[in-house]
Formats: C-alpha cells, structure tokens, sequence
C-alpha cells in the first residue's frame, strides 16, 4: 500500500543526507502514517483510513463528518 494520506493527500518527500564533510546522498522523508477506525454516525458504518497525524487533529478539531466531507470535494479519499 502506498503511503499517502487518505485526508490530507502527504506523501514521501525527497531530500539529501549531508554528513559531516558535506557529501550529499539521497534519502526520502516519510509522513507519520496511522491506520484508523472512524465510526460515521450518519452512514451508521466503520471505515478504516490511513491518516497522518495532522489529520488525526483536524478530525479531532472538526468532526470525521466535515473532515470526510472536505477530503471527497478535493478528491482525496478512497472510501
């Protein structure tokens, strides 16, 4: 499964390890992934997404509801 956020939209950024003497190499930084149960009291149902951890506070701060809803305007979420 790729690593993308289902609300968000975060992937895997690009970027180089510089050591000491300056030498360059590529590495990937990965966003803080989780998979979640949200219980959606509208659908009556249960859905499984993989969230960053950005996106487990928005959902905290807005609801799953509005948050679902924004996500699927923008074209984001799977479910």
């Amino acid at each position: 499964m790729s690593r993308v956020c289902q609300i968000t939209g975060k992937r895997p950024r690009t970027g180089n390890n510089v050591s000491h003497a300056n030498n360059k190499t590529k590495r990937k930084f990965y966003p803080n992934l989780h998979k979640k149960r949200f219980y959606i009291p509208e659908e009556d149902k249960w859905i499984t997404l993989k969230v960053s951890t950005q996106a487990l506070r928005t959902i905290n701060k807005n609801g799953i509801t509005a948050v679902l809803k924004k996500a699927r305007a923008k074209g984001n979420v799977v479910v």
